[in-house]
């Protein structure tokens, strides 16, 4: 079983990126909100605590105030004996301070810290309706809440009324809710985390993956091909990295047996050349054998220049460097020089060679060398992969305002599934004739550059027939005319309609 593998911290890593960039700001987001949450709580709380105990306040207040009102006797010994028997002392103490700022009566009977600060009082002093509150901690460490209410009457000997609550009950609630938010925050942390790294796994590992095998692609090892585990879209770069490792190895392949083929083609005009160039050496006096040495030799280095040739033509199109020398040419003089080239040949191997060719054909804007070039390489390929009693076509004629060469043979013909690939580069059908593989690549790519097209037909065992179509002098030239008549429309169109009228006025 293949180990799967690990995941990697380092400081450029996809794991780090997330864990830093998304990990990171979520992380930040749910502390943020954290502590907005209780802040907002704790401010809810705190301001409940002083709506209520102010509340109360309000209605012991009111009570005492009726009192005063109401001129009753010995009101100090009412209010002390109030505040004594305050119903709601369990909850909220309440207490009497007298004229000099210190506690004197209380409702629980105890009396509070002699040192205590009273902030609430301060500031009920300090306030224009005598009522302030107040959230303090007492020197015990107790947080509790305090009001205070200033009293207005002359004659009495206490100055205000004061109310104080604890707020352990309300902190400890805090704390619970402080607590159960932080723990759905971990929970929620916990979980984007792991999901994350799910995540980040389903990414990281088949990157990872296609890394090792791309390096592999790299060093020329393409026995291996990805497996495909999903849909998405690192599923279609997996198809596409398969795909360009079977395009590359088909590649390699070719042009492993491209090199083979080349270099059987040049060993074998090689060592003809140097078997005869010894035999006429020793047999310099035997006229006959020195012509017919001399003849072989010739064709030898004949083919040895083309086979070069395609070579640099073939590198100057990997390159862009090809270069097309254009003028007007009559197509008809080029194919026929073709013809009559391989006419003798074909005679020579047993196979029949006709050209129907017509009595007058338009003329071709193009580079004639380079098409001549072309029509040697379709017609000895016809003839190449023709055997004896076989025959060769070779048909011109206009049509469409194009120039049409067929080549057709009776040969070997090509299957079906080499058919797409034939103009391919360093691809060969037939390994057992000679050739390079590059001909028929190099010359589509000249009938291109014609703005022509080369097309083949081939079924198994009956034979290929080549289609060359290239503009005729005329149809390109109305193709030229039309293009600057639209650009004489554009330009007169974009003039303003005063310059256009004087140019009018001008004309007539």
């Amino acid at each position: 079983m293949k180990k799967r593998p690990e995941l990697r911290y380092g400081k450029h890593s996809i794991t780090m990126h997330w864990l830093k960039n998304s990990f990171g700001v979520m992380v930040a987001i749910l502390v943020l909100i954290e502590l907005l949450m209780v802040f907002l709580v704790r401010t809810y709380y705190y301001n409940s605590a002083k709506e209520y105990v102010s509340s109360q306040m309000n209605i012991v207040y009111t009570a005492v105030e009726s009192n005063f009102n109401t001129g009753k006797a010995n009101l100090n010994a009412s209010l002390r004996s109030y505040v004594e028997g305050y119903e709601g002392k369990e909850r909220i103490e309440l207490m009497a301070v007298n004229n000099d700022g210190k506690v004197e009566v209380t409702s629980s009977g105890f009396s509070p810290y002699a040192e205590s600060a009273m902030p609430d009082y301060e500031g009920a002093k300090k306030a224009d309706d005598g009522f302030a509150v107040e959230i303090y901690d007492l020197p015990s460490g107790e947080k509790v809440v305090a009001v205070s209410a200033l009293i207005k009457a002359k004659d009495s000997q206490f100055s205000a009324l004061r109310m104080m609550s604890s707020m352990k009950k309300i902190d400890n609630q805090i704390l619970i809710i402080s607590i159960t938010t932080l723990a759905v925050s971990v929970a929620i942390m916990i979980l984007i985390f792991f999901s994350g790294m799910y995540f980040v796994r389903s990414i990281v590992y088949p990157i990872r993956s296609m890394g090792e095998m791309t390096r592999k692609f790299a060093k020329g090892d393409f026995s291996e091909r990805l497996k495909k585990e999903s849909e998405d879209e690192l599923g279609e770069l997996c198809d596409s990295i398969n795909y360009m490792a079977d395009e590359l190895s088909n590649t390699e392949q070719m042009k492993n047996e491209f090199i083979s083929s080349v270099s059987h083609e040049l060993r074998t005009p090689l060592t003809a050349i140097k078997g005869w160039t010894e035999t006429v050496t020793a047999m310099y006096d035997d006229k006959e054998t020195f012509k017919k040495g001399m003849r072989v030799i010739t064709s030898e280095t004949e083919r040895l220049s083309q086979m070069v040739e395609e070579l640099l033509d073939f590198s100057r199109i990997q390159d862009n460097r090809l270069t097309l020398i254009m003028d007007t040419i009559d197509i008809l003089a080029e194919l026929g020089e073709t013809v009559l080239i391989y006419q003798e040949r074909a005679r020579a191997l047993g196979i029949t060679l006709n050209y129907y060719e017509p009595e007058m054909l338009s003329f071709v804007y193009g580079d004639k060398n380079r098409l001549r070039q072309v029509f040697i390489n379709i017609v000895d390929n016809a003839i190449k992969y023709s055997d004896k009693g076989d025959t060769v076509s070779v048909e011109a004629y206009e049509e469409h305002g194009e120039i049409c060469i067929s080549v057709s043979d009776t040969g070997m013909g090509i299957s079906a599934d080499d058919l797409p690939k034939v103009k391919t580069k360093f691809f060969k059908a037939n390994h057992t004739r000679r050739g390079s593989g590059i001909g028929l690549a190099v010359a589509d790519e000249i009938i291109q550059r014609h703005g022509g097209t080369l097309t083949l037909n081939s079924q198994q065992g009956v034979g290929t027939t080549v289609l060359i179509t290239l503009p005729c002098l005329e149809k390109k030239s109305d193709q030229q005319q039309t293009e600057e008549t639209k650009n004489d429309v554009m330009l007169i169109s974009s003039q303003p309609q005063e310059e256009r009228t004087d140019s009018d006025n001008e004309q007539e």
